[in-house]
């Protein structure tokens, strides 16, 4: 019972968001998927290796469509930070031509849309080894809701951290393709 009340709050406030915003998010949908599958999994007493399953399945999806997205007109990396609404695109173009670095900084966001991908393949990565390291206990106990919440915790320092710290370097690296 306790599973069932912990996956109504994100299940009904993921359902009323896209009512009321009448618009699809991808990484807003992956999470609501993500949580309906980890209450299944606990509800239908699965084995836990569907749960490291699902946990490195989330983080793969997101890099694999940021990966993808550099085969599109628009990369990722590009759409993000190459925003109108944040910089002064036009100002950047033409600063970008004055000093000839526009075919650099194409590759510098080119490259950075594969080392963005590449967190979210540490992530996966991660997410599974954390997953079949901590839940042991079999799904639907209370020792299953708890190695969750420890899950989650380890998750923090462990994948979280290290992964913002590693987007930080990418924009990192972007400023400094453009301050040159």
């Amino acid at each position: 019972m306790a599973l069932v009340v912990a996956l109504l709050f994100p299940v009904v406030y993921g359902g009323m968001d896209l009512i009321r915003n009448k618009k699809f998010n991808f990484i807003a949908a992956l999470g609501f998927i993500s949580v309906l599958l980890t209450g299944g999994i606990g509800l239908l007493e699965l084995d836990t290796r569907w749960l490291a399953l699902k946990e490195a399945l989330i983080p793969g999806l997101i890099g694999l469509a940021v990966l993808g997205s550099t085969f599109t007109r628009y990369p990722f990396m590009q759409k993000m930070i190459l925003n109108d609404t944040v910089l002064n695109l036009e100002l950047i173009t033409e600063r970008l031509q004055e000093r000839g670095k526009t075919q650099a900084f194409d590759r510098c966001l080119m490259s950075s849309n594969y080392l963005f991908a590449s967190t979210f393949a540490f992530s996966s990565a991660m997410n599974y080894f954390l997953a079949t390291w901590i839940v042991t206990s079999p799904a639907g106990t209370a020792a299953f809701n708890e190695e969750l919440g420890k899950l989650t915790l380890y998750s923090y320092p462990i994948i979280a951290i290290p992964s913002m710290l590693m987007m930080m370097g990418i924009f990192y690296y972007v400023w400094r393709q453009f301050a040159a």
